[in-house]
């Protein structure tokens, strides 16, 4: 079991500082990082499910995280942009199917 070697203080009060920000927004981007999976999983699930109504609804919800995520810059938009466009295209071949 290799183990990351302790890393070493800053010295200067602008390096601890900074050692202090990066704790918060590694915090904060592994929380949206996290959300962003969550919401793209429910589309995912709705439509292995079958449910139409579920899946629609579950998709205009991911919409407004994935836009959110890519803004905040933890996902490239391009990479957002991407997930949406097959998200979209899973609900709508559910919806051609249920047709």
């Amino acid at each position: 079991m290799a183990t990351k070697p302790a890393k070493k203080n800053p010295r200067l009060a602008s390096g601890r500082k900074r050692a202090r920000q990066n704790v918060k927004l590694n915090a904060a981007n592994t929380s949206l990082r996290s959300k962003y999976r969550t919401y793209v999983k429910n589309v995912e699930k709705a439509v292995l499910a079958g449910d139409k109504e579920k899946a629609t609804a579950a998709f205009a919800a991911a919409q407004s995280v994935i836009d959110s995520v890519a803004d905040k810059g933890i996902f490239h938009k391009n990479k957002a942009a991407r997930d949406k466009s097959r998200l979209s295209a899973k609900v709508k071949a559910l919806a051609q199917a249920a047709a």
